[in-house]
């Protein structure tokens, strides 16, 4: 039994101290730039081992430097309440909650049936339906939960990790402003293979600096968020125009830090 308790003091002490840990980074990015995100590492190791050589497109730059019409688009896109919720959008998650369950439910409904057993020595089955889709799952996340995600977690969907994941990003909204919790986010999420930050994401598309995006740019890099790689091989999509010219309209009524 002591020893039982000894190993659950040990994991709480270790538990602990990686909180502090986070603090300590978190803060420190208050006033220096962050070098590399978890994700951008785990992408830097995927294209070494998978393709034997690494294309990296990345530019720091500062706040001031990058179009306000991106900063809007982002927010109108992926975080409509950003500057005045505390990382957690509750709204939001209740509405993904929702969503989803409505899409299990339609998975559940048209699933195959089982074939009827047989009857008088005849085989009789009823029609057999293709097995159906897993329904997509769609998420709340905030600008905040996202950053928090890509600066120190991994891809895994765990309970443990979601905890974490909600833990960072009350740290963030503690010791950091919304100016530069989205001074970080857009200097470091991925727009495309290798391609990270906003300043990247412009020169690539548009061959332009950040600074210089029209509304219409920055509301196509705002829609290739979720999918960057996807929207990368498709820059004719009409999905992507269409849902651009919506977020476009949007911008003006989003406020920015």
């Amino acid at each position: 039994m002591k020893a039982l308790l000894r190993l659950i003091g040990l994991v709480l002490l270790a538990g602990a101290a990686l909180q502090f840990y986070f603090v300590g980074r978190i803060a420190v990015m208050a006033a220096v730039n962050p070098e590399s995100t978890a994700f951008e590492r785990s992408e830097i190791y995927r294209l070494a081992s998978t393709t034997g050589s690494i294309k990296w497109r990345q530019q720091w730059v500062p706040y001031s430097q990058i179009s306000n019409h991106l900063k809007g688009a982002v927010i109108a896109s992926e975080d409509a309440t950003f500057v005045d919720h505390d990382g957690v959008d509750v709204e939001a998650l209740e509405k993904a909650w929702d969503k989803n369950a409505k899409a299990e439910q339609r998975v559940l409904q048209s699933a195959p049936r089982p074939p009827l057993q047989k009857s008088s020595g005849n085989a009789t089955k009823s029609p057999f339906k293709p097995a159906a889709k897993p329904p997509k799952i769609v998420g709340g996340s905030t600008i905040t939960q996202q950053l928090a995600k890509n600066l120190f977690l991994s891809g895994e969907r765990t309970l443990l990790r979601k905890g974490q994941e909600l833990v960072l990003t009350l740290l963030l909204e503690a010791l950091l402003s919304k100016e530069r919790i989205l001074e970080i986010y857009l200097n470091n999420v991925e727009w495309g293979e290798g391609v990270f930050g906003a300043e990247a994401a412009a020169q690539h598309y548009f061959r332009k600096p950040a600074s210089k995006l029209s509304a219409f740019e920055a509301a196509r890099l705002a829609v290739m968020l979720p999918r960057p790689k996807y929207f990368e091989a498709r820059p004719n999509s009409g999905y992507l125009s269409s849902r651009a010219g919506t977020i476009a309209a949007r911008m003006g009524g989003v406020e920015i830090p």
